[in-house]
């Protein structure tokens, strides 16, 4: 018997979920033949099988995550045991920070006597989760039943999985490791053609303040202490997909045409919403936008993923009261958000890459 285990996702990757088995037990495998699908933080991976061999058994069934090194198939044929494959490539030699691992919240330091502790696990409440309002902290058993009351309302607990769980880990990090600041501006775009590309618009204009204040198209890495300034521009495009953001990279936006963005995008966008995109189309961006205002909102103070140093928000474009050149004016306006990492991106920095995104955009084209 040999063991084929859950092999090296890449990127830092230490577990999957189980989407799709093709294999049953007692099946004939060829090499390469897919034996299973799971769910990253980053897309839906197929799994090839190592060699050729029948299947003795699977471990793991549909919804279960897996631990990278953890078995996944065995085989009956005795060929030695598997080491693990990489399934795709890393991107560039820069290791990202590793998302934080929630750990299991303690009941704030109550006290909480054995009788009440029981009635907890009748009702199935978590006393993390209960305000204690008895003499110096303590948990009572009219507490618990408050929160068990409180529960019933709502639906049944259901753990994160794929990525929502993946964001949840990821901005857990992102929240303690990033000193962020937000400024924010609105531009006039009352003289833009009909139809025009809003995003490809805000793409080309990223890249414009870009060039003029590169300290936001960096990585930073906070444990040695180190800013590497990235001369080519890839740009992380936020993409709601119903079941959770997904971040796919429009390369080196700076030196393609409008055309070419328009149709990588929207390949991206497609690959992204099927859960198809590849892994290495997720990797390696320097900065990222949020076009928020497709959906709703003018405004937001934007999370920032390690190791980029920025992201830009577009808020819901909107006819508003403005003044112009001393006369009332009703005029078509993009609100503009501009989140950065103060610990590394200065103010003044920020306020000028903004001032230049914000004159880029409303360039009459």
């Amino acid at each position: 018997m040999r063991q084929f285990t859950l092999p090296d996702l890449g990127e830092g990757l230490e577990e999957a979920e189980i989407v799709t088995w093709y294999v049953n037990e007692g099946d004939h495998v060829v090499t390469d033949q897919p034996l299973v699908s799971v769910e990253t933080d980053k897309a839906v991976v197929e799994i090839p099988a190592p060699s050729s061999g029948r299947i003795a058994r699977l471990f793991g069934t549909k919804g279960d995550i897996m631990k990278v090194g953890a078995p996944l198939v065995e085989f009956a044929e005795d060929a030695g045991q598997d080491t693990g494959t990489i399934v795709g490539e890393l991107g560039t030699g820069e290791q990202r920070p590793a998302a934080a691992t929630a750990s299991a919240p303690s009941a704030r330091g109550a006290h909480v006597f054995p009788a009440v502790r029981a009635l907890a696990r009748k009702l199935d409440v978590a006393l993390d989760l209960v305000e204690a309002t008895g003499p110096g902290g303590t948990i009572t058993r009219a507490d618990v039943e408050r929160a068990a009351k409180r529960m019933s309302h709502g639906g049944p607990a259901e753990p994160l999985r794929g990525l929502r769980r993946a964001m949840a880990q990821r901005m857990t990090a992102a929240h303690a490791e990033i000193v962020p600041a937000t400024v924010t501006d609105e531009a006039d775009i009352h003289e833009w053609r009909q139809g025009e590309d809003v995003t490809i618009r805000l793409a080309r204009a990223i890249a414009a303040a870009c060039k003029a204040e590169p300290a936001l198209n960096a990585w930073y890495h906070s444990g040695a202490g180190e800013r590497r300034l990235i001369e080519r521009i890839d740009l992380g495009i936020a993409v709601d997909t119903g079941g959770g953001l997904i971040v796919p990279v429009l390369r080196n936006v700076a030196e393609r045409s409008v055309s070419d963005l328009r149709a990588g995008l929207d390949r991206l966008r497609a690959d992204a919403i099927a859960r198809a995109i590849p892994p290495e189309e997720l990797r390696g961006a320097t900065i990222t936008l949020s076009n928020f205002g497709m959906i709703g909102g003018r405004f937001a103070n934007l999370i920032i993923v390690p190791p980029q140093t920025a992201i830009v928000g577009a808020g819901r474009i909107s006819e508003r009261v403005v003044a112009l050149r001393g006369e009332v004016a009703v005029r078509r306006t993009l609100p503009l958000s501009l989140t950065f990492d103060h610990r590394v991106v200065t103010g003044g920095e920020a306020a000028r890459f903004l001032v230049v995104l914000k004159s880029d955009v409303e360039r009459v084209s």
